[in-house]
């Protein structure tokens, strides 16, 4: 009788611990995740950014995504295929968006959008995918449930590399790199409004969390300028220690992070001052900020790493491996 006991006691462990093992998998499972475009080995990873490693990679058809987006839901990240070329430079023109599944880590769709480089890509308010056309001029309104272009907004000028659109999705604003100018865009009538001449050459730009600000770097002089969004002037310029890249304004509203590649570093402006108070070491070729609650991730691209910046102390918490190339980051916010 005891030797039954024992035995059915130890099948029963056995059996608890079989079947925790089958399970703890899903329970494991991060709710949301840091997606990191790879140009290096043309691949997008999946960070877990609890635990700060790479859980997963997915492999593109196409020739270099360079930026990523998030259905609304976070299943679904979309990747506009650029490219092999530099902007303005020639090389292979990409024409399509691919649609991968982040539960299957595979690529499950595709949207041909013609060969315009296309680039800068997120959902606006009314749940369209508004894609940068950089050869064709324009923003491409694209249904992410029909899978194909449905509108456009031209910008008038070439170049339009990288948007920003307000939180209402009424306004957009373009960096035009090579012309060194800003197209103001009016998404709900699909026009032009303005142009803002800003410096020889540009390159990403950002809004302030209140949508009173736009901010783009000047590529040729350490400045970052400020355009004034009711007037759509540049109102004024903040020095930077070194040429600006990328920017972010923290959730708060109260920084403004600017990468700054050739310093590899990141420079925080207190926006009560407009001034740069500080900066932060980061990895090799500091390209894209995303903010976070307490963190901001930036990618390097040199490092193929990413560096997770301490929003309290200012100092890099770690580095996160990729590869080769790291670039555009996104943030999927998976329903449990």
């Amino acid at each position: 009788m005891t030797w039954f006991i024992i035995s059915s006691f130890l099948l029963f462990n056995l059996f608890l611990g079989v079947s925790q093992s089958q399970t703890s998998p899903a329970r494991t499972k991060p709710r949301d995740l840091l997606l990191v475009v790879n140009q290096g080995d043309q691949s997008i990873s999946l960070v877990d950014p609890e635990a700060g490693v790479q859980i997963g990679k997915v492999k593109t058809n196409g020739v270099r995504a360079h930026e990523v987006t998030v259905s609304p839901d976070g299943s679904l990240a979309y990747l506009p295929i650029y490219g092999n070329a530099g902007v303005g430079k020639p090389g292979t023109d990409g024409n399509s968006v691919e649609i991968v599944d982040l539960d299957k880590q595979a690529i499950v769709g595709k949207i041909d959008v013609g060969a315009v480089r296309p680039h800068w890509v997120k959902f606006g308010p009314d749940g369209m995918l508004y894609l940068s056309a950089e050869l064709d001029q324009a923003v491409d309104v694209l249904d992410p449930h029909q899978q194909k272009k449905v509108g456009s907004i031209p910008t008038v000028q070439p170049e339009s590399h990288m948007v920003v659109m307000s939180r209402d999705g009424h306004r957009a604003y373009t960096a035009n790199v090579g012309v060194g100018t800003v197209s103001v865009l009016d998404v709900e009538a699909r026009k032009t409004i303005k142009v803002i001449h800003v410096a020889e050459v540009v390159q990403r730009i950002s809004m302030s969390q209140d949508g009173r600000w736009v901010f783009t770097a000047d590529q040729k002089r350490p400045r970052l300028a400020v355009i004034d969004t009711t007037t759509n002037e540049v109102s004024s310029w903040i020095d930077l220690p070194a040429v600006g890249y990328g920017t972010a304004p923290t959730l708060d509203g109260k920084w403004l992070l600017v990468t700054m590649q050739t310093a590899n570093q990141v420079a925080v402006v207190d926006m009560s001052q407009i001034k740069v108070v500080r900066t932060v070491p980061v990895g090799a070729d500091p390209v894209q900020i995303l903010v976070r609650p307490g963190v901001a991730y930036v990618s390097c691209t040199a490092d193929g790493k990413v560096a997770v910046i301490n929003l309290e102390n200012w100092k890099v918490e770690k580095m996160i491996e990729t590869a080769a190339g790291a670039d555009g980051l996104a943030w999927a916010e998976r329903k449990p």
